[in-house]
């Protein structure tokens, strides 16, 4: 056999195992794991925002606790001011109203921004619940999925192991220059060789000249100058 028989050889047992590595990396049950895995962790950030949101809630509802609770004390002050000192004049009792709808309406502002934090504070609740339980659900099918794919993952291991033993056997007997090339075409174009089919290339069907293909079929190097492969007659 020729060099180029041998690598022709080589080839088609590199490309098998390659097809069993892609095999392995584009697994249905690897993508699903991946997938699944994303998706834990995009639960787990959106509860870290939650747990946030929430802190921060909390720290609202306090500051206005206590502003609510100081609004109450200057609304009792003033009640007690005005039984205390009786006002000598309507301008006095206007100003009394004034400063008692000013505190009852900020009261009321207080109490109704209460209202609308604790309703946002039970709908985060209540999506931290339910992000929880999606979450422990995808985790559960994470767990078992990754048992399952483990042993698909170490079953096609072995075989590829051996497959790459059957190629590594096959390029024994193939000069360096030649393993050369076919690792440099390779980095371009896949399979690097092809097959000179009707006087064309058999990896993009580009025809070649009388000179091209005689050296093709004298069993020389000749890369297609289309795409590159290495040349087989």
């Amino acid at each position: 056999m020729t060099q180029l028989d041998l690598l022709w050889e080589y080839q088609l047992a590199d490309t098998e195992a390659d097809n069993m590595a892609q095999s392995i990396r584009q697994s249905p049950k690897r993508q699903k794991l991946l997938k699944l895995r994303d998706y834990i962790r995009e639960q787990q950030e959106s509860l870290n925002t939650l747990e946030n949101e929430l802190h921060a809630m909390s720290d609202r509802m306090d500051v206005l606790k206590e502003a609510i609770s100081l609004a109450d004390d200057q609304l009792k002050d003033l009640q007690k001011r005005v039984q205390d000192e009786q006002p000598g004049s309507s301008q006095e009792i206007a100003q009394f109203i004034t400063q008692a709808d000013e505190l009852f309406n900020t009261l009321n502002d207080y109490d109704q921004e209460i209202r609308r934090v604790r309703k946002s504070a039970e709908n985060r609740d209540r999506r931290q619940r339910d992000i929880k339980l999606r979450a422990i659900r995808s985790k559960e099918e994470f767990d078992q999925l990754r048992i399952e794919y483990d042993q698909e993952y170490k079953e096609k291991s072995e075989i590829l192991e051996q497959l790459r033993a059957v190629a590594e056997q096959k390029k024994k007997d193939i000069l360096p220059e030649y393993l050369a090339r076919y690792t440099a075409i390779k980095q371009h174009s896949t399979p690097p060789m092809a097959k000179l089919i009707n006087g064309q290339c058999g990896g993009c069907n580009m025809g070649f000249p009388s000179s091209d293909l005689a050296a093709i079929r004298a069993g020389k190097q000749v890369e297609c100058e289309t795409c590159g492969r290495l040349i087989i007659g």
